[in-house]
């Protein structure tokens, strides 16, 4: 199949663009209005160009619900992945316990 010239449009662009003023749209009313501008294409093209646009969606979402969980803990609160933070907590308790030794001695026991 021979490649569109520089200035033909971009058939799944246009669709898109149109999608983006006209959400509710119908495949038959998009096929119509690119008509009307001259850009030829297909109830299946604009099906499969709404399709991936979903998908797209649909993979942000997923994206945005994982980045979510891996920052929250089970009640909301965020989880310290900080190591810097995480050391600065650690070595504020050692100093309350009496310094790293002894701090040692008291976890010492829950570990085993």
């Amino acid at each position: 199949m021979p490649r569109p010239k520089a200035s033909e449009p971009n058939k799944s662009q246009s669709i898109r663009d149109h999608l983006a003023q006209n959400p509710k749209a119908k495949a038959k009313e998009v096929v119509a209005a690119l008509g009307g501008k001259g850009v030829k294409v297909t109830e299946g093209l604009v099906y499969a160009v709404k399709g991936s646009m979903k998908e797209r969606k649909r993979r942000k979402n997923r994206v945005v619900r994982a980045a979510k969980a891996a920052t929250e803990g089970g009640h909301g609160v965020s989880i310290k992945a900080d190591a810097l933070t995480m050391i600065r907590e650690v070595k504020a308790l050692a100093a309350k316990a009496g310094g790293y030794g002894k701090l040692k001695e008291l976890v010492d026991p829950l570990a085993g």
